[in-house]
């Protein structure tokens, strides 16, 4: 993450007598909310938030980790092609242990990450994935606190308020209304992501992080298809059963989900107040169950909701906690 430089220090004046000189130094300049600023936040709430659905309807007639593979080599590729088109081919030179480490959280965040929810929404609604998965945040406040990090009490009151909201969204795993094994398959997901986000700040990475991101959606996207073969998913698997349908949310997550997306959230993230770039993570979930029952009817039951909103409060006491810090 970027921060705003700060202005050059003033050259002190000499002295004089006029009102100007007496004038005290002006204040650093504050990162302007432009209506370019609002349109890249827009992409990535509404995207990301539809990324979930864009699965669901993938995995209709496609294999999950198979489907996964494709989606992040292809994405990894086509990133690497126009960093070598605009900055040419000396931009994705990285280190060995660069490499490695980019590898490593590319297999934590897609393969664990991103794979494991793939494979739960054949199973689990799109948008109590979403939710299961918002709890990521609290994740790493745990991880930093078993490394040593103190992250405070207003974060800690948002891991106990994200977990009751957890333990209130598996009522409907444990209740029969969807199968438990892709309830616990989200949470493991949401642990391995919040493991590769951890990672990702204390590992050698590439300096350029569309570089690192093309590396980590290669790594990912292999890694995915490896387990897909070792599953047998290629095997009866014809592309002519596969429906339009499913291609066009391929498409959708290749190119929007993977690549513009995530163009907009770096862009942010060096022009935004970071502030305003972290309430994604408590407006992507919120999105994703409004598009799920909009257009797959999914339903939103009481534990969906009551469970969500503990989530999400959780996750903003959490983002509001690491602002003020």
């Amino acid at each position: 993450m970027t921060s705003p430089a700060a202005d050059p220090a003033p050259t002190p004046a000499a002295p004089a007598t006029s009102d100007r000189a007496r004038r005290p130094p002006r204040k650093p300049a504050a990162r302007r909310i432009t209506g370019a600023v609002w349109a890249a936040l827009a992409i990535v709430y509404v995207v990301w938030g539809s990324t979930y659905l864009g699965i669901r309807v993938v995995v209709e007639t496609m294999p999950p980790f198979l489907s996964a593979g494709g989606r992040f080599v292809v994405a990894g590729v086509l990133l690497a092609a126009l960093l070598a088109w605009r900055k040419g081919i000396g931009v994705l030179k990285v280190a060995p242990r660069q490499l490695a480490s980019a590898a490593v959280v590319g297999l934590l965040l897609l393969l664990g990450g991103n794979g494991l929810v793939v494979l739960a929404e054949t199973s689990v609604p799109s948008g109590l994935a979403a939710l299961l998965v918002a709890i990521v945040p609290a994740w790493v406040v745990v991880l930093r606190t078993v490394f040593g990090e103190r992250p405070g009490a207003g974060a800690y009151a948002g891991v106990l308020l994200g977990l009751a909201g957890l333990a209130v969204l598996t009522l409907p795993g444990l209740s029969g209304e969807v199968r438990i094994g892709g309830v616990l398959t989200v949470v493991v997901a949401s642990v391995l992501w919040s493991a590769g986000s951890f990672s990702a700040s204390r590992m050698p990475m590439p300096a350029n992080p569309f570089t690192a991101s093309a590396y980590e959606m290669v790594a990912g996207g292999l890694g995915c298809l490896l387990v897909g073969l070792v599953r047998g998913e290629h095997h009866g698997l014809e592309l002519a059963d596969v429906s339009a349908r499913s291609w066009t949310a391929f498409a959708y997550l290749v190119l929007f989900g993977s690549l513009i997306a995530f163009t907009a959230y770096a862009w942010l993230l060096q022009t935004a107040p970071l502030s305003l770039v972290a309430t994604y993570a408590y407006v992507n979930p919120v999105v994703a169950v409004a598009l799920g029952a909009l257009i797959l009817g999914e339903a939103v039951t009481w534990p969906i909701a009551l469970g969500g909103a503990v989530v999400v409060a959780g996750v903003c006491l959490i983002v509001s906690t690491e602002r003020r810090n």
